[in-house]
């Protein structure tokens, strides 16, 4: 299973269509539909048994997925706009939402559940610069420094915003 170096070329996806992937409570790949594997294409053989970051675009900001995992951490549902990487080096931007799944009788989070949609291009817009930015950040700083930078931006943009807030809102006005 090679991987190619990311690529300029984006994966146009149907807006009626869903990726959906599963995975245990540490993010190893337990179930991807049909969808998935032809977007990111992989077969179900090489995404099963993996950890989710198989697909992780280096575009992507670390402080974002540092943040989605201290929610669904947390028991929280999240929702974020995420670039992936396709096997063959391409990209696809997508609405990710994501749940969790409890044990009904111990409560305990034994995996989540991710459904993943086309993104408008106006909010890939948007949080491209936003996510270039803070990658940026984290290149010449840290994580922790980008994290600071995010919500410094955020409080700009509303009294006690967050990301997962954001996130809600490109979700229902998108």
């Amino acid at each position: 299973m090679k991987k190619h170096e990311p690529i300029n070329e984006e994966i146009i996806l149907d807006p009626k269509r869903y990726l959906i992937s599963e995975t245990d409570e540490k993010g190893v790949i337990t179930y991807c539909n049909d969808y998935f594997m032809e977007v990111s294409g992989y077969s179900e053989s090489e995404l099963v048994g993996q950890p989710h970051s198989i697909v992780r675009h280096p575009d992507m900001p670390k402080v974002v997925f540092k943040l989605l995992w201290e929610r669904v951490k947390a028991g929280k549902n999240i929702n974020a706009v995420i670039k992936n990487l396709a096997k063959d080096g391409r990209y696809y931007w997508v609405f990710t939402e994501f749940s969790i799944k409890k044990d009904p009788t111990t409560g305990n989070v034994f995996g989540y559940t991710a459904h993943r949609k086309a993104v408008s291009k106006h909010v890939v817009e948007i949080i491209s610069s936003l996510y270039e930015k803070l990658l940026e950040i984290e290149k010449n700083e840290s994580v922790e420094a980008a994290e600071k930078y995010l919500d410094s931006f955020l409080k700009e943009k509303g009294k006690d915003v967050e990301f997962h807030n954001i996130m809600e809102e490109i979700h229902r006005f998108y």
